[in-house]
């Protein structure tokens, strides 16, 4: 037995296996062969799904996803790496920090939309400042990342103020 996450997904052993939308919150069944997963609902089979054992932890079928998902499912985190390479390098490196920071990289795809489209209106040279600064401070969401371009300091890449400087001199011998 198993209960249908919010993201129509259940759990066997490590692997993720998807199931119809409608399902979210409900409780199934599970039956697994050496090479199938079954799923089923008050008796009826609502999903199969080939059995993982390497490779994606996600077996997700598009037909279960409700239809304003489904265009996601042609997303990938290379895809993403290869938008924000357009951009500068370290817009790149934030977009590869932002989905390695999820359990589930593509948890990370609707924040790196949000990012690109923050970047889309502000300079390449002042993109690539807040992009570094976010990696080094570990801000890898768009709060942080709106945060970062409305203050002065990202103007700049590394730029502190001296009398952050004078306190970390006087901390370090």
């Amino acid at each position: 037995m198993a209960r249908v996450s919010t993201d129509h997904h259940v759990e066997f052993k490590t692997f993720f296996y998807s199931v119809p939308y409608s399902l979210i919150r409900q409780q199934v069944d599970l039956r697994a062969t050496a090479r199938t997963i079954e799923i089923f609902h008050r008796g009826k089979r609502v999903a199969v799904h080939q059995r993982r054992y390497g490779g994606s932890r996600h077996g997700t079928d598009p037909g279960h996803m409700p239809s304003s998902h489904r265009r996601y499912a042609e997303w990938t985190p290379e895809r993403f790496r290869r938008w924000a390479s357009r951009s500068v390098p370290h817009t790149e490196g934030l977009v590869i920090a932002t989905l390695a920071s999820r359990p589930h990289p593509e948890q990370g795809f609707r924040t790196c939309l949000g990012i690109l489209r923050l970047f889309r209106d502000i300079e390449r040279n002042r993109a690539e400042a807040v992009s570094a600064r976010a990696v080094e401070i570990g801000g890898l969401n768009c709060k942080s990342i709106a945060s970062l371009i409305a203050k002065p300091q990202s103007r700049t890449p590394f730029h502190r103020t001296n009398r952050h400087r004078r306190s970390r001199q006087s901390a370090w011998p």
